[in-house]
């Protein structure tokens, strides 16, 4: 990576004498709302993470030929909704990056910018675990970082458990519970569509962002899933 890629990022790993974690939360984050961020929070909390780096996609690789909110739209987003908590950052390191975004070229990056005593969380939803076996190079995946899997209470995380174990790929998963993630992208999208409130389903300097940009007044074509669709990154 060139120096100006090296900006993007923040600084971590400057004591040898000890380990850093920082957590990755990325997705399309169009918009970016309170499940992801109390996910982030918690996934923090329970790993002990160090920062939690928020990257929203620059050409989410599984929304292709869907339509999608502009990258500094939904950066935008990202930068007012964790401006608050000083263990996030959001950063332009995929949207600035040219072409289809894949989780593993993140992670290779990540990997080679930061020393080894940097380890990385990447966090995703459950139900991208069931497909994470089938995401582009996803042994790399397994190999450069831990998976924070978020869940919603009482989900059966035996279905993704089984098809990690039958794919061979040696992943380390770690299951934390959400109850904020029956919130979704769509849902908001789909309620600003029709002019229905999103109070409390994002932050307010979104949901002014929303309103002052005349976001999703035409409607949503797009899906998500637990986490948005932070999985899309990964596929083939």
């Amino acid at each position: 990576m060139g120096e100006a890629r090296h900006q993007l990022l923040p600084r971590l790993g400057d004591d040898p004498a000890r380990e850093y974690r920082l957590g990755i939360m990325g997705g399309t984050f169009d918009p970016i709302h309170y499940g992801h961020l109390v996910t982030a929070e918690q996934a923090r909390e329970a790993l002990d993470l160090d920062l939690v780096l928020f990257m929203p996609a620059g050409s989410p690789a599984f929304k292709q030929g869907q339509k999608v909110t502009s990258a500094e739209e939904r950066y935008a987003m990202t930068v007012l909704a964790t401006a608050a908590n000083p263990a996030f950052y959001a950063s332009r390191f995929e949207i600035d990056r040219p072409g289809v975004t894949y989780t593993v070229d993140t992670l290779r990056e990540l990997r080679a910018h930061y020393p080894e005593n940097v380890h990385l969380y990447f966090i995703t939803g459950a139900d991208a675990i069931i497909d994470i076996v089938s995401w582009h190079d996803a042994a790399d995946i397994a190999r450069l970082a831990t998976l924070i899997a978020a869940t919603r209470p009482g989900y059966d995380i035996g279905q993704a458990q089984t098809r990690i174990h039958e794919s061979g790929i040696d992943f380390d998963v770690r299951y934390i519970q959400i109850p904020a993630l029956a919130i979704s992208s769509t849902n908001i999208r789909e309620r600003v569509a029709v002019g229905k409130s999103v109070r409390y389903l994002t932050s307010e300097s979104v949901i002014g962002y929303i309103g002052k940009n005349g976001l999703y007044a035409g409607g949503s074509d797009t899906g998500d899933r637990e986490i948005d669709d932070s999985d899309g990154k990964g596929g083939a």
